[in-house]
């Protein structure tokens, strides 16, 4: 079984973010960058399937070379190769498209992603990449096993899951759930050092048109201030409640 788990560059949560050029676009000035965590989940499940049935696994990312240091960490952790498409992602359509073109061409039977990224949070390029390619799909996988090309899968709905029979050739969009924290792997110094010896493969773009641009990125309100109140003085509670907050 071939297997390309899709990795996204992208800022760590506990990064402080901030916008240049009038919020046209991201600073990136002193943020750490990291595998999309949702993304983090499918290489480790990726990973199970490798160990045990003896799957092969390639990363790759549509990105400049500013990403290759989060696709050494997938080496690191246990990929056999990686692939970096080298294009400015923009938009999920144009990153779904330069991604069908890499599983065209070398005929995957399993495509991991995070059902989104972390930064933009778009829950677009799975499904996109499902329908480009023509592969089943299943998004908010939280569960997946496979026996020759028979596929189960869990995926998360509101109110429960639900448990799926597909078949290979099949692009996921998976979550925290696929595996669980407690699994994710943390590079060791051995991997890091096979890491450095691993194909990245650099490839050009297909220099696909982007159908959407960035107008201008806003942050949040700034939270208002805090009101303390004496946790015996109920009154004054239901009082602020009511008639400032107006959540009752």
């Amino acid at each position: 079984m071939k297997i390309l788990v899709c990795i996204s560059h992208v800022p760590d949560t506990t990064s402080k973010i901030n916008f240049a050029d009038d919020n046209t676009k991201f600073d990136t000035n002193g943020v750490q960058f990291v595998i999309n965590p949702y993304d983090e989940f499918c290489l480790t499940r990726a990973m199970w399937f490798k160990e045990k049935q003896g799957a092969s696994v390639t990363v790759v990312n549509v990105g400049e070379s500013t990403t290759e240091p989060t696709l050494r960490k997938a080496l690191a952790i246990g990929a056999d190769n990686a692939i970096r498409i080298n294009a400015n992602p923009v938009d999920g359509l144009q990153v779904a498209k330069e991604l069908a073109e890499i599983v065209k061409e070398a005929e995957y039977d399993l495509i991991l992603a995070g059902k989104e990224s972390a930064d933009y949070n778009g829950q677009m390029v799975p499904g996109m990449l499902a329908a480009l390619t023509d592969f089943n799909f299943v998004n908010g996988c939280v569960g997946l096993e496979i026996d020759g090309t028979n596929v189960t899968a869990v995926r998360e709905i509101d109110g429960g899951n639900e448990t799926l029979s597909t078949t290979l050739p099949l692009v996921v969009g998976g979550q925290k759930g696929i595996v669980e924290e407690k699994d994710l792997r943390i590079p060791n110094m051995r991997g890091i050092m096979m890491a450095r010896k691993k194909p990245l493969n650099v490839v050009d773009a297909k220099n696909v048109a982007t159908v959407t641009t960035v107008e201008t990125f806003e942050k949040p309100a700034p939270k208002g201030a805090v009101k303390l109140v004496d946790a015996d003085n109920v009154d004054e509670l239901i009082n602020l409640l009511h008639n400032e907050a107006k959540v009752i």
